[in-house]
């Protein structure tokens, strides 16, 4: 089975299509979205309907701290991303919330461990920044093969025969054999606002049979979602991120 991985979308439709088309041509047999379909964003409303359609064609979705807070007015951010989220608050309506609303921190099926941000603790919402951060999920887990996102950038570690945690950098499109007698952590980069100085979208693919991973790119038209941004009154920051990549 092929399984498309999405993470960090924050409400970029135009990010969002364009992985989805990619992920579709690729022949992805199942979806899995790591969580922060919302946030930062100018079409909340939208990526959030998509996703429940996409749940209910049978794709694992994930809770996201930026979904947390569509109803949480106690989440705290700072100030630019706290405008964001008041503002998507007022663009959804009960169904959408309620949908963020009863997302799940983590799910196991099989070998393989979803999460937006860590096994430890996932809702403190910790970065997964170094071997160390992989090694304290690594422990407090027990799938051998581990994906999330809330980094927004894209990376891999892998156990090696002595249990040390090497951090592995992806290429693109390069098959990485996850091999059995090691444990994995796959870090998505972002779809809707990647912060790797690649202005494309991030997303991976998955082949369950060959245990094969496959970091992914695609480009898609930021500069309407910069237009729409900047539209919405949402502060130009969020919008010249899009062009930079980061």
């Amino acid at each position: 089975m092929l399984i498309a991985l999405l993470s960090d979308i924050h409400a970029n439709r135009e990010a969002y299509e364009a992985v989805l088309d990619a992920a579709e041509g690729a022949g992805a047999e199942r979806y899995v979205l790591l969580g922060d379909i919302v946030g930062y964003g100018a079409d909340p409303e939208w990526c959030v309907t998509k996703t429940m359609e996409l749940a209910e064609q049978g794709a694992v979705v994930l809770r996201g701290n930026h979904d947390e807070a569509v109803t949480d007015l106690n989440a705290s951010f700072n100030s630019v991303a706290q405008i964001a989220i008041e503002w998507t608050r007022n663009q959804l309506g009960q169904t959408e919330c309620a949908f963020l609303d009863g997302l799940p921190f983590i799910i196991e099926e099989e070998d393989r461990l979803y999460v937006h941000a860590t096994a430890n603790d996932p809702e403190r919402w910790k970065y997964l920044l170094n071997t160390s951060d992989a090694h304290k999920h690594m422990d407090a887990c027990h799938a051998r093969v581990s994906f999330c996102g809330h980094v927004h950038v894209p990376m891999l570690y892998g156990t090696s025969f002595t249990g040390k945690v090497i951090r592995f950098p992806p290429v693109v499109a390069l098959p990485v054999p996850l091999l059995a007698q090691h444990r994995w952590v796959a870090v998505m980069g972002a779809v809707g606002q990647p912060r790797d100085g690649y202005a494309t979208a991030a997303f991976g693919l998955y082949d369950t049979e060959r245990s094969e991973l496959s970091f992914r790119r695609v480009p898609y038209d930021n500069e309407t979602a910069a237009r729409k941004i900047r539209e919405a009154g949402l502060p130009d920051v969020l919008a010249d991120r899009l062009i930079k990549g980061r």
